[in-house]
C-alpha cells in the first residue's frame, strides 16, 4: 500500500480527525514533520481540510534554529499553507524554573501549538511521531523504570496537555522512520537535519545510532512489534486506570488490600499526581504496602496511605509520632524480638485435647495460622484503625485512646503489631484483633508476652 493511501487509512481506521475540520500541523522542518505536511496537503481537499503548518523555534542552535524556521517559512509559503511561528528561549527558561531543557522545549512546544489551535479555531494538531520514535521512547522509559502507562508509550490521539479541547493526533505512528525518508527521497521533499540528534553524549541518540541496530538485526520488524507491544500494554493500562476511578467514585467499596496490585498502583498514582508528587515506583510501592507508616518525597514532603487508600500529607505536629518499625520472622518454635528498648518473646505450639492455655496479664494469645510467618511492630500512627476482639466494625486507635483515657505521650510509646498486610493484630494493653482471635477451628496458637 502506499504510504498516503496507509496513512489515510490509519486516519479512518483510527478515526484521527474527522472531515471539514482545521488542523494545525507542527512542523520542525525534519523528515517527519514535511512528509506529515505533505501528505496532509494531499488528503486536505478530499475530507475538506483546512491546515495551519507551525513551527516553534527553541533558540538553543543560535543560526541553525533560525535556518530550520526559515526553511518552513519557504516551505509552507511554496505548498500554498497557512504559516504561523513561535519562538522563546527555552535555555533560559529552562534555568529560571529549574527543570531540565527537554521539558521546558516541551512545556513551551504545547504551549504554542495550542495557542495556535485556539487562533485558528482548531481541535487537532497532528505531530509527525513514527514507529522508531516510539520504540526509543520505550526504551527509553524503560531504562527510567517507567510502569504500565508511561510504558505504554505515545497515543495515536491523545488531548493536548495544555487545552483538553484539543486533539493532538499522531497519523504516521506505525511508519519507521527508513519509510517516511524514502517517501521524502521520492517525492523530492527537502528536510533540515538536526546536528544535536548525532551527538553520542544524549542516551536518546546512543539508543538511535547503537542500541537500535543490534534491535533491527534480531527482528526487523522491530517497530511493528514494539507497537503492538505497547498497544497491549496502553490498554490494560487503561483498564487498571479505569477501574481504579470507579473504586473512587463507588458508594460501597471492597478493601484497599483487595484490589488488584495494578489497580493500587493507578489508585495511588492518581493520588500522588493530585498532590503534586512524582508518582514514581518507589514512592508508589512504599506506600502501598506500608499502611499508616510515614513516606518521605521529593522536597521533604511526608505522607501517610489511610486503609481507605487516600494519601495525605502529614503536618509538623503529625511528624511527633515515633517512626520506629522492625519487620520480625516468625520462624522456628520460639524466638525473642527487641524494639524501641524493649524485648517481647513469642512461641508458637499446637492446641491439645481442645484446650487453650490460661490468659495473663503480660501476655497475648494468636491463632497461629492467621497471623503467618512474619509480624510487624511500630507505633501508633495517623489513620491507624483495626476491628478490637469482640466487635464487627473497623474502629480509629484515636477512639479507642480517647474512650480508655490513655494520655496522649503514653499513646505514642505503645507498641502496634501488624501481620504482612498491614492489619493490625494487636495494640499494647488493649483488645488484640479480633480476626486474630482463637476460636473452634484454630490448631496453632501463637503467645507473645512482653514487660
Amino acid at each position: 500500500m502506499h504510504l498516503i493511501e496507509h496513512v489515510e487509512e490509519n486516519l479512518r481506521k483510527r478515526r484521527l480527525i474527522p472531515d471539514g475540520q482545521t488542523v494545525v500541523v507542527a512542523v520542525s522542518g525534519g523528515a517527519d514533520s514535511m512528509v506529515l505536511l505533505d501528505v496532509m496537503i494531499r488528503l486536505a481537499s478530499r475530507h475538506r481540510w483546512r491546515l495551519v503548518a507551525a513551527h516553534f523555534n527553541h533558540c538553543l542552535r543560535g543560526r541553525a534554529s533560525d535556518g530550520d524556521e526559515e526553511f518552513v517559512r519557504r516551505a509552507a509559503a511554496k505548498m500554498g499553507v497557512v504559516f504561523e511561528c513561535g519562538r522563546a528561549e527555552v535555555g533560559k527558561i529552562a534555568e529560571r524554573e529549574g527543570v531540565s531543557v527537554e521539558m521546558a522545549a516541551r512545556q513551551c512546544r504545547h504551549e504554542f501549538l495550542a495557542e495556535t489551535a485556539r487562533r485558528h479555531a482548531a481541535r487537532f494538531i497532528a505531530l509527525g511521531h513514527h514507529g522508531d520514535d516510539q520504540v526509543e521512547l520505550f526504551l527509553l522509559r524503560w531504562l527510567r523504570g517507567a510502569g504500565g502507562e508511561g510504558l505504554s508509550g505515545m497515543k495515536w490521539r491523545n488531548r493536548s496537555p495544555v487545552n483538553s479541547k484539543v486533539w493532538l493526533v499522531r497519523p504516521l505512528l506505525d511508519l519507521t522512520r527508513a519509510e517516511v525518508e524514502e517517501y521524502a527521497k521520492r517525492a523530492g521533499l527537502k528536510w533540515r537535519h538536526d546536528a544535536s540528534n548525532d551527538s553520542r553524549d544524549i542516551v536518546r541518540n546512543r539508543l538511535r545510532h547503537e542500541v537500535l541496530p543490534v534491535l533491527r538485526a534480531c527482528q526487523p520488524a522491530l517497530a511493528r512489534t514494539t507497537g503492538r507491544l505497547l498497544e497491549i500494554i496502553g490498554a490494560e493500562a487503561e483498564l487498571a486506570g479505569e477501574m481504579a476511578r470507579r473504586w473512587r467514585r463507588a458508594r460501597k467499596r471492597e478493601a484497599f488490600e483487595d484490589l488488584p496490585v495494578a489497580v493500587q498502583r493507578c489508585y495511588l498514582r492518581d493520588e500522588l499526581i493530585s498532590r503534586g508528587v512524582n508518582p514514581d515506583y518507589e514512592t508508589i510501592e512504599r506506600l502501598r504496602l506500608n499502611l499508616g507508616v510515614p513516606v518521605t518525597v521529593e522536597g521533604g514532603k511526608v505522607l501517610l496511605r489511610s486503609v481507605g487508600g487516600g494519601v495525605s500529607e502529614l503536618r509538623r505536629k503529625a511528624l511527633d509520632f515515633k517512626q520506629g518499625r522492625i519487620e520480625a520472622r516468625l520462624e522456628g518454635e520460639s524466638g525473642e524480638i527487641e524494639f524501641a528498648g524493649r524485648k517481647l518473646e513469642w512461641r508458637k505450639f499446637a492446641v491439645r485435647h481442645g484446650k487453650w492455655p490460661a490468659f495473663g496479664k503480660g501476655r497475648e494469645y494468636f491463632d497461629a495460622d492467621k497471623v503467618g510467618g512474619r509480624v510487624i511492630l511500630r507505633h501508633w500512627q495517623p489513620g491507624d484503625r483495626y476491628v478490637p476482639c469482640g466487635s464487627r466494625h473497623a474502629v480509629k486507635l484515636q477512639d479507642v485512646f480517647v474512650n480508655e483515657k490513655i494520655q496522649s505521650e503514653r499513646r505514642r510509646q505503645l507498641i502496634v503489631a501488624t501481620d504482612a498486610n498491614g492489619e493490625i493484630i494487636w495494640v499494647e494493653g488493649l483488645r488484640i484483633g479480633d480476626a486474630f482471635k482463637l476460636g473452634p477451628q484454630t490448631h496453632n496458637v501463637l503467645e507473645i508476652k512482653w514487660k
